[in-house]
């Protein structure tokens, strides 16, 4: 069996290390968390469609979608959702209009337009407009996609809310109305973006940004 390949982030890695230098509050944040290992999706078009069926609902609902999809229709391929009977879908809990979503990423492939094989070829902004090219499909997703099924490093996800709530924490920034926190201080991690949205993530995880505590009260062994 293949071991399933995984974005590996340590602390102690050179380029990490060019983070931390750049952003301490960051380096303090990614020791404090210690190693990540994230595992990539690298089945393409089952990532596109596990992303469309959880677009606004929760991730426990999501799973019974999916797991209610794979009963009723087994492996999905562009090919299978094309000749599925919408009932099928419905069924399993897909919406009408995810159902319309997943009628036009599967054309696309099936027709030859999107070519899943080339993404990992293709750089970032080609990659951003070839998916958002599909309908139901926006920047968020796409960044997603980026960072989840191709590794790549230099993926910071603007549109992300916790992130945004995550930037604000670590780098204690007063509130304000617009809360574009990510822009206040996203320039520190370039081009490693993709590191700090994970650790970012983790802390939410973790609990520690929404504890009401500042980020001194769990990394306070690392002098942030």
């Amino acid at each position: 069996m293949n071991e399933q390949v995984c974005l590996h982030l340590n602390p102690g890695d050179r380029q990490l290390q060019k983070l931390a230098g750049s952003d301490p509050s960051m380096g303090a944040l990614m020791n404090a968390v210690g190693e990540l290992r994230i595992p990539l999706r690298t089945d393409y078009f089952d990532a596109l469609v596990r992303s469309i069926i959880g677009q606004q609902i929760s991730v426990k609902a999501a799973v019974t979608v999916r797991a209610r999809l794979k009963e009723a229709a087994g492996v999905l391929t562009p090919a299978k959702v094309l000749s599925l009977d919408p009932e099928v879908l419905r069924g399993a809990g897909v919406s009408p209009t995810k159902i319309s979503y997943m009628h036009d990423l599967s054309s696309r492939i099936t027709s030859g337009e999107l070519d899943l094989q080339r993404l990992p070829r293709m750089d970032n902004d080609e990659v951003l407009v070839a998916l958002t090219a599909v309908k139901g499909i926006g920047r968020w997703t796409a960044d997603m996609f980026l960072i989840h099924s191709l590794g790549r490093m230099d993926v910071l996800v603007m549109g992300d809310a916790g992130l945004q709530r995550a930037a604000r924490w670590l780098h204690r920034l007063p509130e304000h109305g617009q809360r574009k926190y990510l822009e206040q201080v996203g320039h520190l991690w370039v081009p490693y973006g993709t590191a700090a949205s994970l650790y970012l993530w983790e802390a939410i995880n973790l609990g520690w940004v929404d504890s009401g505590q500042g980020p001194e009260v769990w990394i306070d062994n690392h002098n942030i």
